[in-house]
Formats: C-alpha cells, sequence, structure tokens
C-alpha cells in the first residue's frame, strides 16, 4: 500500500516552497479545494476504501471490518457489515483487507467481493461472499483466486467492476523492493499486473479448473509459454486506487514508484507500463532494446532537485500517490474534467487537466496534514478523502478570495 513517511518533515518544508514549472511558467488555471467532515460520529480504524450502495456507505477497515451508514446521515447510526479481524490478515503495514466490489447484480443476487491477505502461507486471497439481510454471509465464502506473495509489501489491492461489467483487480509486483524477481514484466506471473475477470462463468485452462471466467476479448488469450490470459494490462510496480472517467470511460491509475519517481498512469488493453525496465519516463532496469512501453501521462519526482529530470513539469512532490478520480460532478462546476489525486505521505492533493491527449494543466489544489489512504466517489460523482486518521471528508471547491 503505503511507504512509511521517513524524511517526512524535510520534505513537507521544502514542498511548500516548491514549484517545477519555474518562473516563465504559465498562471495557475485549477480551482483550490478544501475537505469538510462528513459523518463525524463514525468512529474508523484505518478506513482505505468506501463506496455508496443503495444509498449508503459502505467504508472498509484494513484490519478486516466493513460498516455501513447511511450516505447522509452524522454517522450515529452504524452497522457492521462484514468482520474478518480474526483470520488476522492485518499482519504488516500493507496488508489487510484492502478491497471491496458489489457485483452489478447486487439487489437482486446479493453478491460482494473483497481482497484481502493471508499468511502461512503468505497469499492474496479474493472471494466472493453473498449478503444476508443487512450482514454478509461469511459461510458463503467462494474463493476465486488465491495468489502467493513473496513479502509483505506492494499488495495491490484494488478491485472494481468496469462498466462492462468485468472485475478488474490490481496486484503489486511482490514486495521487497527493485522487482527482485522481475515480475513486472513477465506475463507468465499475476503479480505486477491489472487482471480482468467475469466472475459470472467458469473457465478451464491447461485442464485446470478455475473459479471465475476469462473475457473473449481479453488481450492474451491462447498465448503461449505459460501466459496469463486474466492479465489486462502489465508493468506496473503497484497501483493503489484506479478508476474510470464516467464521462470518457477512461481508466486511471496511480503507480507507486520506487525510489524517485510516482506517476499517473492511463490503462489501455493489454498495455506494457514499463516497470522494472522503467521507473516513470526513466530507465531503471536493463531490458530489451525493441520493447515498447506505454509511457505515464505525468510524473512526480520525489525532491525538487530532480525535478529538471523531468520532461513533464508538476508542481509539487511526493513519496507515495494515492489514485484517484476524475470529477464529474454537479455540485462544483469548476472542477469538472479535473482528475484528482494525491500523496500519501507529503499529504498534497493534486489536480490535473487531461485534453486531447496531453495535461494541459496541473497544480497543487490543497496542502493539508491528514495522510490520504484513499479517495472516494458516490453515485452523483462527488468525490471524498479518507484519512488514516480514520475522518471522510467531502473534496468541494473552495470558495474564491
Amino acid at each position: 500500500m503505503k511507504r512509511q513517511m521517513w524524511r517526512w518533515t524535510l520534505l513537507f518544508a521544502l514542498t511548500l516552497g516548491s514549484n517545477s514549472f519555474g518562473a516563465d511558467a504559465p498562471p495557475r488555471l485549477l480551482p483550490k479545494v478544501q475537505l469538510e467532515r462528513v459523518l463525524p460520529q463514525l468512529t474508523l480504524d484505518r478506513p482505505l476504501w468506501m463506496q455508496e450502495v443503495e444509498g449508503r456507505f459502505f467504508v472498509v477497515e484494513q484490519k478486516g471490518r466493513i460498516v455501513t451508514t447511511a450516505k447522509n446521515g452524522d454517522g450515529s447510526e452504524t452497522s457492521e457489515f462484514f468482520n474478518i479481524i480474526d483470520r488476522k490478515p492485518f499482519g504488516d503495514n500493507e496488508e489487510g483487507l484492502l478491497g471491496l466490489a458489489f457485483h452489478p447484480g447486487f439487489a437482486t443476487n446479493r453478491q460482494f467481493y473483497v481482497y484481502y491477505t493471508q499468511h502461512n502461507p503468505r497469499r492474496s486471497v479474493i472471494s466472493e461472499f453473498k449478503a444476508s439481510g443487512e450482514k454478509a454471509d461469511l459461510a458463503s465464502e467462494r474463493v476465486l483466486l488465491e495468489i502467493p506473495q513473496p513479502y509483505s509489501n506492494h499488495n495491490g489491492g484494488q478491485i472494481s467492476f468496469g462498466p462492462d461489467g468485468f472485475l478488474y483487480i490490481t496486484l503489486g509486483d511482490g514486495g521487497a523492493a527493485d522487482d527482485p524477481h522481475n515480475n513486472g514484466q513477465n506475463t507468465a506471473a499475476l503479480l505486477g499486473k491489472i487482471l480482468r475477470i467475469d466472475v459470472n462463468t467458469r473457465a478451464t485452462i491447461n485442464k485446470r479448473s478455475l473459479g471465475y471466467g476469462i473475457p473473449k476479448d481479453n488481450p492474451f488469450i491462447d498465448m503461449p509459454y505459460g501466459v496469463r490470459p486474466e492479465i489486462w494490462a502489465f508493468g506496473l510496480r503497484n497501483v493503489w486506487r484506479f478508476s474510470w472517467d464516467r464521462q470518457t470511460g477512461d481508466l486511471w491509475a496511480g503507480d507507486v514508484g520506487q525510489n524517485l519517481w510516482e506517476e499517473v498512469d492511463i490503462i489501455v488493453k493489454g498495455g506494457n507500463y514499463g516497470w522494472c525496465v522503467r521507473e516513470g519516463f526513466h530507465s531503471f532496469k536493463p531490458g530489451p532494446a525493441e520493447a515498447k512501453y506505454r509511457e505515464p501521462i505525468t510524473e512526480y519526482p520525489h525532491n525538487p532537485q530532480i525535478a529538471a529530470q523531468s520532461a513533464f513539469p508538476h508542481q509539487g512532490f511526493g513519496l507515495s500517490i494515492t489514485g484517484g478520480y476524475v470529477y464529474r460532478g454537479n455540485k462544483f462546476p469548476a472542477l469538472r474534467g479535473i482528475y484528482i489525486y494525491g500523496d500519501y505521505t507529503l499529504r498534497s492533493i493534486f489536480g490535473l487537466r487531461w485534453e486531447n491527449g496531453r495535461v494541459t494543466d496541473q497544480a497543487i489544489l490543497l496542502q493539508q496534514p491528514k495522510n490520504i489512504m484513499s479517495f472516494a466517489e458516490d453515485t452523483e460523482g462527488e468525490l471524498f478523502l479518507l484519512a488514516q486518521d480514520g475522518g471522510i471528508y467531502h473534496i468541494v471547491a473552495a470558495a474564491e478570495k
């Protein structure tokens, strides 16, 4: 999930004075934002995902619990929907109950999906459950996937249904540092990928029955040498939050970097995003000279001293990206079309506009003191921030002075 907050004090002091666009840059056109606390009576422990279903917010806590509360309430009326704390998924900082997705037909079939980690052996688990009444039926669990994990970090962890009705899953490169097993570029491995599966069918591959189907238009169907047909995109280090632009259908992702660069990608079918041969736009490990990589749409550095090495200016810097959403709500017209994302460690909220295949504007929208675990979007397109301190905040356009 996120790296530790080392060097934070020094870097925070530097970021307040940094602007890598330079003195000759055009004036910033993006509006500032501010945070407004919602659900103030709701007590949460490390919330890292929130989703609206049937007029209620479902909030995932990393240690293994999902709670639900009325969207428009104060959070005092809360019930527990799901609890696997006794399975101890949260063993290390980047492990735990990491993902939640409701089946597109949840209203009738009551099926939902979770991503959690387990130990002895260490692995990632993606499972289907059914809700019974107002709670999850834990006895209904059907395991779809179990992926061995060599280390405790870089688990990815988001699972979400796309506009196409298929389930997308992020998996980090397996952890440690520098992708020691070169999983990012290994299409016979599921680590370092975004997967796409069909939960409504079942497939058999090499005489092995799977708990899910493979969409017929996945990019690596019927490939030799053990290439995994579940793969939608690869060459990703540790995507921490992806989302679809509800207007254009573009799939956005924030990929956490290694030593120097954080990146924002638009994910396309079969795309190779370069890790571990590349970090952002830059060489990282030797790779085949003929290989073609999908470049990020932008990157930001870990310190201002290296900002000039990037051809893509970015106001501010940080250590661990948290991907967000393109704002398509109606309450704040000035924010429409802006991709809003942040940095967990430096706590900046960034925004950018992507028009005609390029970034036309980018800025820090807010510098604030809360570690950003995740962003969230309700059914109306309004955006929220989930903070490590347990708070949930509505992202609103700041009043002009």
